[in-house]
């Protein structure tokens, strides 16, 4: 059997000429909201509803929900909680619950790609279980980078680089119809010794920095703080058993 290929997607836009039955597909908002699902979720959060509009979210009451939304890196007025990963960290009030999550880009890119046949969540914090999760299914994948605004970012496409190279190790191929995985695996290898120092530079670095956020980068920039792997059922987020 030939070995699988790993295809990165650098901004839903792009979905559409990269989508295939036949893939996994890893979607990836580290800044911050896929960091947000797996920290969530690894501190005992039921499930994690991704919807795509406020107007959406607002249609969900009752005490078993979290209510979640944010836009342009804050939180919208009248919701207590945005995506800031340190929210879901030890906290009682959202144990056992569920997560009614929108955001700028990650929950539309999980929108975009809701149809594909397996759908799961990467982020730094689940970096090395995702890889192994992966590699025991022996299938291809496609990382799909949320950017921001249908544009490409720095820390998504490191962390697809960062992820790739763990593949790579593993026997998977890297896709050589596009530069995008050349390109994601280059920005990684420049930056692996400091990846926070390299984003300074970066617009949403620089977004968060200006609304006091520095510590949420520092979280999501971390590896291996939520070792759990977030999987689409149904329209809602959950752990994968296995």
């Amino acid at each position: 059997m030939p070995q699988p290929t790993v295809h990165i997607c650098l901004s839903p836009a792009l979905y559409p000429i990269y989508h295939s039955n036949e893939s996994i597909v890893v979607v990836v908002d580290i800044l911050r909201a896929t960091s947000a699902i797996c920290t969530a979720l690894h501190h005992g959060m039921k499930s994690v509803i991704p919807v795509s509009s406020i107007e959406q979210a607002k249609q969900y009451s009752g005490d078993e929900y979290i209510i979640a939304a944010e836009r342009g890196g804050e939180i919208v007025d009248g919701f207590a909680y945005g995506n800031s990963p340190l929210s879901y960290i030890n906290n009682p009030a959202t144990v056992g619950r569920h997560l009614v999550l929108t955001t700028t880009n990650g929950t539309q890119a999980i929108e975009v790609a809701s149809e594909s046949h397996t759908l799961v969540i990467g982020a730094f914090s689940n970096i090395s279980t995702l890889a192994s999760w992966i590699a025991q299914r022996n299938q291809h994948v496609m990382i799909l980078c949320a950017g921001w605004k249908n544009r490409i970012n720095l820390e998504d496409t490191i962390f697809s680089g960062a992820l790739l190279h763990l593949l790579l190790n593993r026997g998977y191929n890297m896709d050589i119809d596009s530069d995008a995985g050349i390109t994601a695996l280059s920005l990684y290898q420049q930056s692996a010794n400091n990846i926070s120092q390299f984003l300074k530079q970066s617009s949403h670095h620089q977004r968060l920095s200006r609304l006091q956020l520095d510590d949420d980068v520092a979280y999501c920039l971390t590896r291996d703080t939520a070792p759990v792997v977030p999987i689409l059922k149904q329209e809602q987020i959950i752990i994968s058993e296995k």
